[in-house]
């Protein structure tokens, strides 16, 4: 049985992955080697991640995602400040968060949660969280690294504001390589189109 590595995500539009690349790059001025950034031009914002799935339950998850997005007029949002999990007194990841519209992002992920459950894909015990990875911070990572990468980061200026429109969703294929991830498109379902 072939399984293939999938998760459900907003594409963001060319302005802000270059907003997004401009803002990495003043985070990478100080060179912190121990920080793997992601690379702008492969950003999403996941609404949810599946997994390794099986090739033929493919077209169920596709349906399952066109009759949630036909329920859901497009809406925007905008980028908004940058931020760390677990926090800046300890950053794993570094991330951009998200604002504009967030009830409607939120119906719309709480909606293909519902949808996605019964396939097998069962709820997310945290709640969402809508964000962007910038990087994550590798694991021997000292302490004091790690306070002087976060007052560092601190110190740099996101770019708020920045909005866009969401009106598709995308389900994505991941595939694993040992310079990153390769993303490449499996189905697209329009907000608010009639079937």
């Amino acid at each position: 049985m072939e399984l293939v590595r999938s998760f459900i995500a907003i594409d963001l539009p060319p302005a802000v992955r270059a907003e997004l690349t401009s803002l990495e790059e003043r985070l990478k001025a100080r060179r912190h080697p121990f920080v793997k950034w992601v690379d702008p031009e492969s950003m999403h914002l996941t609404l949810k991640f599946l997994g390794n799935v099986a090739v033929d339950s493919i077209p169920r998850i596709v349906e399952a995602m066109s009759n949630v997005a036909r329920l859901h007029t497009p809406f925007g949002l905008r980028l908004g400040g940058m931020g760390a999990f677990p926090n800046w007194q300890r950053p794993q990841v570094v991330w951009v968060g998200v604002g504009g519209q967030l009830d409607r992002l939120n119906s719309l992920q709480k909606g293909l949660e519902s949808a996605l459950s019964p396939l097998g894909f069962p709820a997310e015990s945290r709640p969402f969280s809508a964000h962007l990875t910038l990087g994550r911070l590798r694991e021997r990572v000292t302490a004091d690294e790690r306070r002087r990468f976060a007052e560092f980061a601190q110190t740099i200026e996101a770019p708020a504001g920045l909005p866009f429109e969401v009106n598709v969703i995308r389900l994505m294929k991941s595939q694993l390589t040992p310079t990153g991830p390769i993303y490449s498109e499996l189905a697209v379902a329009r907000l608010g189109a009639a079937g």
